[in-house]
């Protein structure tokens, strides 16, 4: 079946998605119709408010399209998409690996726009060891820092120490933490305390649990935000392989 895509996304990926996706001869129409099979909202899809992101809610764009349309985005656990074909793109472990890569490169660039020396006099401690953890441990380590990550399992400390990393569990971070100029947080602040981080510059990756308060900057969602081109190509590529269609 010929895919006929409405973008109903607000974002610049979303825009850059739709057009990847017309390159690969996937028609897109620009307002609801009967005729569509697909619709494509931002990834992800809906605010803490549960409208949709952008504004909007999603019942106005619904109830002007196919009952049998898939709807594609992420976050898509939502009430008014029930019974409803879904693709949601944040359950794909191709697309959060990618993700993860993309979010990791626009991290450094929130470094570079503070620091006052190079990444080789900023010591960094990565907290988590989760894929934007080892993404991110990884880039700062091709670029000659010293790099410590903190995690919580002791298989995970050992594979650390035998990549090169120096591996901290949580409960030893107060010890160490004069030792480093930057903390990259990409876990949930039930994890660490913000009091035991001291006065350390922090650059929070984590979700809407990360860590908040004084010398925590908030970088979350970084690529639809720093890098919209690449995160949107991300976003058509995976649509059309889980669709069938050729890749971008």
């Amino acid at each position: 079946m010929k895919m006929l895509i409405f973008p109903a996304g607000t974002t610049a990926a979303c825009a850059f998605a739709a057009r990847c996706l017309q390159e690969n001869n996937v028609t897109l129409i620009d307002h609801p119709s009967p005729e569509i099979t697909h619709v494509l909202l931002d990834v992800p899809s809906f605010g803490a408010d549960g409208k949709l992101r952008g504004g909007g809610n999603a019942e106005a764009i619904l109830e002007r399209i196919p009952e049998n349309v898939t709807v594609i985005g992420g976050g898509l656990e939502h009430p008014v998409l029930d019974g409803y074909q879904k693709i949601d793109l944040l359950k794909d472990a191709v697309y959060l690996a990618e993700n993860a890569a993309i979010t990791a490169d626009c991290a450094l660039g929130v470094a570079r726009k503070i620091m006052t020396g190079t990444f080789r006099d900023f010591p960094v401690l990565v907290l988590g060891w989760g894929r934007i953890g080892k993404c991110l441990a990884r880039n700062l380590q091709n670029l000659g820092v010293s790099v410590a990550v903190a995690a919580r399992k002791e298989s995970d400390r050992a594979m650390l120490g035998a990549l090169g990393y120096i591996a901290l569990d949580y409960g030893e971070l107060p010890q160490h933490l004069g030792k480093f100029r930057m903390i990259y947080n990409t876990v949930p602040a039930s994890m660490v305390s913000r009091k035991d981080l001291g006065g350390c510059l922090v650059i929070d990756l984590a979700s809407g649990s990360g860590l908040t308060g004084e010398n925590v900057i908030l970088a979350r969602g970084l690529p639809g935000t720093w890098a919209p081109e690449s995160s949107g190509r991300l976003i058509a590529t995976r649509v059309l392989a889980l669709c069938g269609e050729a890749k971008v």
